[in-house]
């Protein structure tokens, strides 16, 4: 009699246990179903690595701008970062010799390689954050640091261009 009291008792158990479990398990499965299709589902416009970079549009009147803006005394330097990696710091001055006050302003960098091919561009914001404005006729010192030159580099100086500007409305 004992023994079939015992066992009423584990039976009851294993019924409250079991409803817990199954929800448990389905949880479970449902997370890993969401996970994998997260790590796999493609969207519509393919994948992020292949849609490209974003890029600002200038107006036509920040275009035809971009001839006013002058970049001087380029120099590049070499330093150690806190994690002791080696960085290369290219620095120099904007100039604003147009009428007009310079909201943005982003430079393109590009570091060459022996044959005179690209090794390495990148564009960069450099009137500080928050921005502040370039006066007409103001100038304004700048600094980028690059973590990663390629070796392929040629060690000359790199070719640095305004690529994007904005101007007061």
């Amino acid at each position: 009699m004992q023994n079939a009291l015992q066992d009423a008792e584990k039976l009851e158990k294993e019924e409250r246990r079991s409803p817990i479990t199954l929800i448990i398990g389905g949880v479970v499965v449902v997370s890993i179903g969401l996970s994998l299709w997260f790590l796999l589902h493609v969207p519509a416009a393919g994948p992020a690595t292949y849609r490209g970079t974003i890029t600002l549009k200038m107006t036509p009147a920040a275009q035809a701008y971009l001839k006013n803006v002058r970049i001087e005394k380029i120099a590049l330097s070499r330093a150690e970062n806190f994690i002791h990696q080696e960085v290369t710091i290219l620095s120099g001055e904007v100039v604003n010799d147009g009428p007009e006050k310079i909201l943005y302003l982003s430079l393109t960098v590009e570091f060459a390689d022996s044959m005179n091919q690209i090794a390495l561009r990148e564009t960069r914001g450099v009137l500080g954050v928050p921005t502040a404005a370039l006066a007409p006729g103001e100038r304004r010192p700048f600094e980028i640091s690059f973590d990663h030159v390629p070796s392929s580099w040629n060690m000359q100086q790199p070719y640095v261009r305004a690529s994007y500007l904005l101007l007061p409305q």
